[in-house]
């Protein structure tokens, strides 16, 4: 997709903010989904101040080197990448099934992972933003608009995965744990199946 030309700020704005939205609740490309959703696969609505804690180690995480990439400060092998997106949801899912066992404390390690696969995937959407800006150079501007589209969307995300768990957990009386295995054991045949799929590209 190319740049569309002569647009007004705010109409560059609206565009961006508009990718940004669609490009992370694409089911085309459902890894960052699939990781927004694990990262929150193990609470329900009551739980939201650790949610918050979360997701705002992962959107500072992304936000950082989709920043850097996109102004041309750090670069990186995007096959490494892609594959490296899959091991973050991969990993996180395995947190979550061994979390019946791990002690509240925990919470620090998982803000510092949510940081580090931050980092991760902020590469994989500069791929994509990339693509768009082409001779872009209002830089800055798009890429703001992008990256508040991104976190709409995850907020998006984040809100149906609390309440069908708060419906699940609270209204059918489905065990917490019961959905958590459930949730993250899904979301870890996904993920191996992806990275899975992506490790040739390295080889």
């Amino acid at each position: 997709m190319n740049k569309i030309t002569n647009n007004t700020p705010m109409q560059d704005f609206s565009l961006y903010f508009d990718l940004g939205f669609h490009h992370i609740l694409d089911w085309n490309g459902y890894d960052h989904i699939l990781f927004v959703i694990a990262l929150c696969g193990i609470y329900t609505l009551k739980d939201w101040k650790k949610v918050l804690v979360l997701i705002t180690a992962f959107t500072i995480g992304h936000s950082i080197t989709l920043a850097f990439s996109v102004l041309n400060i750090v670069h990186f092998n995007k096959q490494i990448i892609e594959f490296l997106i899959p091991v973050t949801i991969l990993i996180t899912a395995v947190i979550n099934i061994l979390s019946k066992k791990t002690k509240p404390k925990s919470l620090n390690l998982k803000y510092i992972l949510a940081l580090a696969f931050g980092f991760i995937h902020g590469m994989g959407f500069s791929n994509y933003l990339k693509s768009l800006l082409g001779k872009s150079t209002n830089i800055v501007s798009e890429l703001f608009a992008f990256n508040i589209g991104l976190e709409v969307g995850q907020v998006i995300i984040v809100i149906a995965t609390l309440i069908l768990a708060f419906i699940l957990v609270s209204i059918v009386k489905i065990r917490l744990w019961d959905w958590t295995f459930f949730l993250s054991s899904a979301i870890f045949g996904i993920s191996f199946i992806m990275a899975a799929e992506r490790l040739p590209a390295l080889l």
